[in-house]
């Protein structure tokens, strides 16, 4: 609905708006220096977009690319047309005659993002032709993939730019284009130089004068301002946004996917089809097939946005979720978290003591808190599987020892031979014995550890989610190694630990020592 001021509002339509969700994080997303998804990895994730996630379109490849990019379109477009959705996966594709839609045809997909020119600088210094040339052009690539029964959707690259130093070029692209058989418009901010104030003039000229096209934005993020950029666009009349999975992109990266799902929902009260409850599981599954690590406060999917590390801001989640807002973690999958360190109250320690299931008293919580501020102060970084071991060092009361615990073990590699691992460990009061070789002195050792579980215990081994280590600046042969493993057990619950030694290989047994007696004392 646009009333006279140009703006969509949905608060009190019987009918909320529905906003359209394309992702491209297999094709602008993969622009991302240094990224390089292989075909089954862009498959994994095509799957994950459609079927788990439920956005509405993805958009899967350039044309013309390569052979690898071939196979991985063609993967994608053989699964979507499977499950009914082969017209939501489109490809990127060129004003070249017939060569594109040739390629696209190739690979079984049925939708094309034509590339064109929204800015008249780009169309006569990049092309060297006039408008009525370029649009020629465009129609002759249009006809022909109708032809083929391909749809079209028109990107207008630099759109932002042609709207700011030739909206007469865009006006006359849009006054002819509008009236073929492109079903879409593709509107993007491409070298993301707009801020939402421009986005609001733009849009609102383009939508007034066109109330009945398609209007897709795509943001891109040099100024910080994609999210915003999408806010502006869509409340004034565009019906679809582009986004990519944690804001890959070229440069800066476009709009990320959760940011944009929770302002659609929350501020705009905007309808979309995707399923908020797996946004972190898509945004970790990228992370993993890119490299590109998430930043800790990236909004919504970042390690640290669900994690309250003021004592007050814990005191206060107690009284009335004082300092809790509508993006609530279990609506993303995802859980809150009090942080353990030098700003940790009283209120945070009780928060960690109840997640383990301990119940302290008020003189116990005092002098577990003072230790944890101390290790803060050192910059010591405090995790909830470390508690129990605080707990129990600073009250010094009679616990049992560590139901498993390293009797003696022994690795060793040699050049050209795979490393080997001979453990002895003690569980429950029994020992037990095993050899195993493995890819890293690790490996062996945790192989080593499986053998003992699976045929003298006949229990499963937890499995490695994740591990990283890390070191303090400055390169010192002698620094101490941080081995932080995370675990998922049998019953699907994810432990975190962490060791901390001058020998990598030591840490990271410590880490897997502290895994094993959590699991046995639970």
């Amino acid at each position: 609905m646009l009333t006279k001021e140009g703006f969509q509002y949905a608060d009190h339509l019987s009918h909320p708006i529905q906003i359209e969700i394309m992702d491209c994080t297999l094709r602008d997303g993969e622009q991302t220096n240094g990224v390089s998804f292989m075909p089954h990895e862009k498959l994994v994730i095509a799957r994950m977009l459609l079927s788990e996630v439920h956005v509405d379109r993805i958009e899967v490849a350039s044309a013309r690319v390569s052979p690898g990019e071939k196979e991985a379109v063609s993967m994608i477009c053989k699964f979507a047309e499977s499950i009914g959705k082969l017209d939501r996966v489109e490809v990127l594709g060129f004003v070249d005659g017939e060569q594109s839609v040739d390629w696209i045809d190739d690979c079984g997909c049925k939708v094309i993002n034509l590339l064109a020119k929204g800015s008249l600088r780009h169309c006569v210094k990049q092309l060297g032709k006039t408008p009525e040339e370029h649009i020629k052009d465009i129609q002759n690539v249009v006809d022909y993939a109708t032809q083929k029964g391909i749809s079209v959707n028109l990107y207008l690259e630099d759109w932002s730019s042609g709207m700011k130093d030739s909206p007469e070029y865009v006006i006359q692209m849009l006054d002819v284009l509008s009236k073929t058989q492109i079903r879409r418009f593709l509107l993007p901010d491409t070298l993301g130089l707009m801020n939402p104030l421009q986005c609001v003039d733009y849009v609102q000229k383009i939508v007034c004068r066109y109330p009945n096209v398609h209007f897709d934005f795509h943001g891109h993020n040099d100024y910080d301002l994609a999210v915003s950029n999408s806010f502006a666009a869509v409340l004034c009349g565009c019906k679809g946004l582009h986004v990519t999975v944690n804001g890959l992109g070229e440069r800066c990266g476009n709009a990320p996917l959760a940011s944009v799902q929770a302002i659609l929902k929350d501020h705009l009260h905007f309808k979309t089809h995707i399923v908020e409850s797996k946004l972190n599981k898509a945004s970790l599954v990228v992370a993993s097939y890119s490299g590109i690590a998430v930043a800790p406060n990236q909004p919504i999917v970042g390690e640290n946005v669900f994690t309250q590390v003021a004592g007050i801001h814990a005191d206060g989640d107690n009284k009335s979720n004082l300092y809790c807002n509508d993006l609530a973690p279990e609506r993303f999958g995802r859980k809150r978290e009090y942080a353990l360190g030098k700003n940790s109250g009283k209120a945070n320690i009780v928060k960690n003591l109840e997640e383990i299931g301990l119940v302290l008293t008020p003189s116990q919580t005092k002098r577990v808190t003072t230790r944890i501020t101390e290790l803060g102060d050192r910059k010591e970084r405090v995790t909830l599987e470390d508690l129990p071991y605080i707990v129990s060092d600073v009250l010094k009361h009679d616990a049992p020892e560590d139901k498993v615990r390293l009797v003696n073990y022994m690795v060793n590699t040699s050049y050209g031979l795979k490393p080997m691992a001979s453990v002895k460990v003690e569980i429950n009061g029994l020992q037990y014995e095993a050899d195993s070789t493995g890819d890293g002195q690790y490996d062996a050792f945790v192989r080593a550890l499986r053998k003992i579980y699976k045929d003298h215990l006949q229990k499963t081994f937890p499995l490695l989610e994740n591990y990283a280590v890390t070191i303090p600046p400055g390169g010192r042969t002698d620094a101490l190694v941080q081995t932080v493993i995370t675990w998922k057990g049998s019953d699907g619950r994810l432990i975190r630990t962490r060791g901390l030694d001058a020998d990598q290989t030591e840490s990271a047994i410590k880490a897997t020592f502290k895994m094993l007696n959590i699991i046995e004392g639970s």
